[in-house]
C-alpha cells in the first residue's frame, strides 16, 4: 500500500487474492459490507440478479440502463468483476453471461434475511454492573489514539501509556517513522506527517490496513482478523459483547484493537468488550468527529514569525512543536515562534516546507480565513527559502574516467555517455568525465572495445 495513498475499502478489497476473497464470502459480514460500499448502480445490479438462480445474459444486462448512463454500468460491472462478486462466461452458443458467486450469493441472502444474532456473536451476557455510555467510549477511544500519535511526535505528554512493540513496528514497516541518528530512537518521517495531516477516520483506516499488510508475519490468520473487523463495523455502539467464541487470531486483533482504542475491555481477561466510535463504521470512515472539531481553525500566525495556538488539546502543541520553538504554555492557548533552526530539524526529519505550510492553513484561526492568502506571505516565502537553503546542492553518486591520453579519446567517451544519458558532468580542461552507478558497465565495456 502506498504510504502516502488512502485507499478505500473496495480498492482494498480488490488487491486481495482470489483465494481469500472466497475465503471471505463464506461471511455474511463481509457480503454485506462489500455490498454497502459499492457504487448504487452495481448495488442495484446485484440485489435484480441476487434470487435468480441460472447466469445473466450480458446483452439483457446492458438494456437495464439507457444509454446515457452506459458509462456508469460498465463501471459497475467492472467492479463487481474484480470484487469476483460475478464472472463473466461464455456459455453454448457464444453467449456471454454473469455467474454470481454461489458463495457470495448463499452468504448475502443470509445476511439480508436473517437476524442479527445469526452472523454476529451477540450470545446473552447479562447486565454489565460497569456498563459504559457512548461519552465514555469517545473519551477512552480518543485517549488512546492519540497516544500513537504522541508516541509518532515525539510527545512525552501520554503520561504512563505507552504503546506495543508490534504497534511501533508498524508504524517502522509502514515509513511514518524511521530511526535516524546514534540514539537508534525513532523518529517521524514526511510520510507519518502527512499521516498526522489526515481526519482522525482517515489515520484509523490507514493504520488498520497496514496492521492486516503485516498480519500474517505476526502469526495470526488474515481472513479471521479482517472478518471480525468487517463483523465491529455492524457492531451497535454503547452495547457490550461477548470476548468468548474468538479464534487465538482473533484475540490478539482485539488486544491490539483495544490498545488503539477501537474497542474497550476493562482488562485482557474480561468476558466481554465495547467497541467505541473507531472501530463502529471504520471502512465507512463515517466517524469524524472524534477529538476534531474542537481544534479546528485555532492558529493564528503574525508577520513577525510568532504564532499562538489556541488549543488545551496537548497533541496540537506537540506536532507544533515539530517545527516551532515553543515558549509558553497557558491551560487554553500556546505560544511559540518559526525560527530557522525549528524549520531545519523539521526538515532535517524528512518534513517538506509545503507540508508545514498546509498545516498552518488548515488549522489557521476563523479571523485568519478573511485574509488571502490566509498565511501571511512573509512566512509562507521564508519557510520555502529555508528549505530551498537545505537544497543548494544536491547529491548523486557516480564513477569518475579520466587520464585520456587525448582529447579524442575524451571526446570520444563523453559523447558516448551523453547519448545513451547516463553523464553527470564533464570537464574538458582536465579530461575528467563521470557517469552515474548505473550506467558505468556499459561505459566500461563501449570504451574497452573502443581501445581494442
Amino acid at each position: 500500500m502506498s504510504k502516502e495513498s488512502q485507499v478505500s475499502f473496495l480498492d482494498f478489497a480488490k488487491s486481495l487474492s482470489p483465494n481469500v476473497l472466497e475465503q471471505l464470502y463464506t461471511h455474511p459480514t463481509t457480503c454485506i459490507a462489500v455490498y454497502r460500499e459499492l457504487p448504487v448502480l452495481a448495488r442495484h445490479i446485484l440485489t435484480r440478479i441476487l434470487y435468480i438462480e441460472q447466469p445473466v445474459p450480458k446483452t439483457g444486462v446492458f438494456t437495464w440502463v439507457t444509454s446515457d448512463y452506459q458509462s456508469e454500468l460498465i463501471d459497475a460491472c467492472e467492479k463487481l468483476s474484480q470484487l469476483r462478486i460475478w464472472q463473466e462466461q461464455q456459455i453454448h452458443g457464444g453467449l456471454i453471461t454473469y455467474h454470481l458467486n454461489e458463495k457470495f450469493r448463499q452468504n448475502f441472502q443470509a445476511a439480508l434475511v436473517a437476524k442479527e444474532d445469526a452472523y454476529i456473536n451477540t450470545a446473552h451476557l447479562g447486565p454489565d454492573k460497569n456498563a459504559k455510555d457512548i461519552a465514555f467510549l469517545d473519551k477512552y477511544a480518543n485517549e488512546r489514539w492519540e497516544v500513537v500519535l504522541h508516541f509518532m511526535v515525539g510527545s512525552n505528554e501520554s503520561g504512563n501509556l505507552g504503546i506495543s512493540k508490534d504497534v511501533s513496528d508498524i508504524l517502522l514497516h509502514s515509513g511514518y517513522m524511521k530511526v535516524d541518528g546514534a540514539d537508534m530512537n525513532p523518529a517521524i518521517s514526511e510520510h507519518g506527517f502527512h499521516f498526522l495531516l489526515m481526519d482522525r477516520a482517515s489515520q484509523v483506516w490507514s493504520f488498520i490496513q497496514l496492521y492486516l499488510d503485516t498480519v500474517e508475519s505476526r502469526g495470526q490468520n488474515f481472513v479471521e482478523c479482517i472478518t471480525f473487523l468487517l463483523q465491529l463495523n455492524f457492531f451497535t455502539l454503547g452495547k457490550d459483547f461477548p470476548a468468548g467464541g474468538l479464534t487465538e487470531s482473533q484475540q490478539k486483533f482485539l488486544q491490539h484493537l483495544r490498545e488503539l482504542g477501537l474497542v474497550f475491555q476493562k482488562k485482557r481477561t474480561a468476558d466481554r468488550f465495547y467497541p467505541t466510535r473507531l472501530a463502529v463504521n471504520v471502512i465507512t470512515k463515517q466517524n469524524k468527529s472524534i477529538g476534531e472539531s474542537k481544534d479546528k481553525g485555532f492558529i493564528v500566525v503574525e508577520t513577525n514569525y510568532r504564532i499562538y495556538a489556541y488549543t488545551d488539546s496537548r497533541l496540537q502543541v506537540a506536532l507544533l512543536a515539530l517545527f516551532c520553538d515553543m515558549l509558553y504554555r497557558f491551560p487554553n492557548m500556546a505560544v511559540g515562534n518559526i525560527t530557522r533552526e525549528s524549520v531545519r530539524q523539521a526538515l532535517m526529519h524528512g518534513i517538506k516546507s509545503e507540508q508545514i505550510i498546509n498545516y498552518l492553513t488548515m488549522h489557521a484561526h476563523q479571523e485568519m480565513l478573511a485574509s488571502k492568502p490566509v498565511l501571511p506571505p512573509t512566512i509562507i516565502d521564508q519557510i520555502r527559502l529555508w528549505e530551498i537553503e537545505r537544497n543548494r546542492f544536491e547529491f548523486t553518486d557516480g564513477v569518475l574516467y579520466n587520464q585520456f591520453q587525448s582529447d579524442n579519446a575524451y571526446e570520444v567517451l563523453r559523447d558516448y555517455a551523453k547519448d545513451i544519458g547516463v553523464l553527470i558532468c564533464d570537464n574538458s580542461k582536465t579530461r575528467t568525465i563521470v557517469v552515474t552507478k548505473q550506467g558505468h558497465d556499459d561505459v566500461r565495456k563501449f570504451w574497452k572495445r573502443h581501445k581494442k
